[in-house]
């Protein structure tokens, strides 16, 4: 997990710091900003948030009453009818889908809950329960009518947020912030999402974040200063668990129906925050060689492997 920059503290000279909180979506949201007038940025903060909740009654899967857990209900029977930023948001999750070969799929729930990571505690399934899952997984099986505004499924899979939800979030936050004039703060999703606006007080470069070394957390195998971007980190770290000497983590490759395996952490830093999200584990998935050759030139890339001696690099 990476380590995000710290923002305690009261603004320098005359500037003023805020920082709130809010718990939305499954995660604990984070923004701090800077700035002279106490009662603009309130105001800035009350609309990021309002947002967000927004977003939440929009998204959750939790929520029987959400436009997504609606398309979960009803697109398995017939074609459904959505609004349009629904419509973009499972646009974007197809393609990233067809463009990572399969590796991001946003049908992935029911092999998560076989393997036991929406509980938390993690299992081994037997071979049977990942054939029958798979029956169930696959971004193919989501079909999208441009004209019509309409999503259908074609089998009777569930779709579910986690993989871009979040990411979303944090991007129409920092969108706001930004039109409400806020030009210096930072924006966290729980310990995997970041979006730096601006810089930060007396540090022109942008606001630090290091990479720790999965293996030795006290130490860390990368930095970086961000300004107006996304970073956001995948790993081992975050849920897994050992059976018989292997390491399951949370990652699962949805082509296969088991964990992913050889990586133990990545990190993609990009103007988006949707997009940094959703590539984590796409290259965790498929490996440094895939990355390097299928990333988009305005992505920074941070890999650590997991072998003997570990392996980390940056895909500039």
């Amino acid at each position: 997990m990476a380590a995000w920059p710290a923002v305690a503290g009261p603004g320098p000279g005359s500037l003023l710091r805020l920082e709130r909180s809010l718990d939305s979506m499954g995660t604990t949201y984070t923004i701090a900003v800077y700035g002279s007038d106490r009662y603009a940025l309130d105001s800035a903060l009350d609309e990021a948030f309002e947002e967000a909740r927004r977003l939440d009654n929009l998204l959750s899967n939790y929520r029987p009453e959400s436009e997504w857990s609606r398309v979960n209900r009803e697109a398995p029977q017939q074609a459904v009818k959505v609004s349009t930023e629904m419509y973009q948001l499972l646009n974007s999750c197809v393609e990233y889908s067809r463009q990572s070969e399969g590796a991001f799929d946003i049908t992935v729930g029911p092999l998560m809950k076989i393997w036991g990571f929406y509980k938390g505690t993690g299992r081994t399934p037997h071979k049977a329960e990942i054939r029958t899952a798979m029956q169930r997984v696959g971004w193919r099986h989501i079909h999208l009518d441009q004209k019509a505004g309409t999503v259908r499924f074609d089998e009777p899979v569930e779709i579910d947020p986690g993989g871009i939800g979040k990411g979303y979030a944090v991007d129409r936050m920092a969108a706001i912030l930004k039109k409400d004039g806020v030009a210096s703060g930072i924006i966290t999703a729980g310990r995997s999402s970041i979006y730096a606006i601006g810089a930060p007080p007396n540090e022109p470069r942008g606001w630090r974040v290091t990479i720790p070394n999965p293996r030795n957390p006290k130490v860390n195998a990368a930095e970086y200063f961000l300004k107006d971007e996304s970073m956001s980190t995948s790993g081992t770290s975050e849920k897994f668990f050992i059976a018989g000497g292997t390491t399951y983590s949370h990652i699962m490759d949805p082509r296969t129906g088991y964990p992913a395996q050889g990586m133990l952490s990545v990190s993609v830093i990009a103007p988006r925050t949707i997009d940094t999200e959703a590539w984590t584990k796409p290259y965790f998935i498929l490996g440094r060689q895939w990355a390097a050759q299928h990333k988009p030139k305005q992505f920074r890339v941070f890999l650590c492997e997991d072998r003997s001696e570990i392996a980390c690099v940056s895909l500039p």
